[in-house]
């Protein structure tokens, strides 16, 4: 992938313009209004995490594929799925399912450290190249099976999952902080809600946001990998 910072000015200049005009009718118009979110959609460069073969499309209001059968989210769920964290700048997040690492750097610029964990090494080595690239210092790539986490680190804050899950894993629940926030897609391959579970002590309360459509989560509280392969070629 050609380095963001390289562009000739004046691409970086039409990306900047996408880039606003994206949080702008894709984001705010359609109700999120945090200004933290907001302002952290405006300042990732969403072209830096597309393949360059896509790089025209990187605004598009959809999610783009990055291989192995894995996408880059539509703008604007990552902002809504960030959003459903309320995250206030202090807080220790851990992302399963790294991708191509853009959730994560709008988190990093919404809470002090993440955590994000990618089953496949590839797309791990490739993200995590790009984040040192482009200088996210609170962002910490993993390689592993993130459905059961990552309990190196555990407790968390907060906790978002990038792929569709069949049911919560508990393992996820486990590693929440007291007051803490998991959210997650729940349901079959094909359709889930997004769902945001809240830790206080022993309570744990479950809320369904709206409908979503993710790649399956792959690993021992998810999906078969025979499942994502047959997902990527429908």
């Amino acid at each position: 992938m050609s380095d963001w910072n390289e562009q000739p000015k004046a691409a970086c200049d039409e990306f900047e313009f996408l880039r606003r005009e994206m949080v702008e009718r894709q984001i705010r118009r359609r109700g999120i209004s945090d200004a933290r979110v907001l302002a952290a959609m405006t300042a990732i460069p969403r072209h830096a995490f597309v393949p360059f073969e896509r790089i025209s499309e990187s605004y598009a209001d959809s999610p783009l594929g990055i291989g192995y059968g894995q996408t880059i989210s539509q703008p604007f769920m990552v902002a809504a799925m960030a959003g459903a964290l309320r995250l206030q700048g202090h807080e220790r997040v851990l992302e399963i399912g790294a991708g191509s690492g853009y959730q994560a750097a709008v988190l990093s610029l919404l809470a002090r450290e993440v955590t994000t964990v990618e089953v496949r090494q590839s797309l791990a080595a490739v993200a995590r190249e790009r984040m040192t690239r482009l200088g996210y210092t609170n962002v910490q790539i993993e390689e592993g099976d993130g459905s059961i986490g990552w309990i190196a680190k555990a407790p968390y804050d907060a906790i978002l999952v990038s792929a569709a899950a069949p049911d919560v894993p508990q393992s996820l629940i486990d590693q929440l902080a007291d007051g803490g926030c998991l959210v997650l897609p729940v349901g079959d391959t094909d359709s889930q809600q997004l769902t945001r579970i809240t830790r206080g002590g022993r309570e744990v309360m479950r809320e369904n946001l709206f409908a979503c459509r993710f790649v399956p989560l792959i690993g021992r509280h998810g999906w078969p990998d025979t499942v994502q392969k047959a997902s990527s070629a429908a």
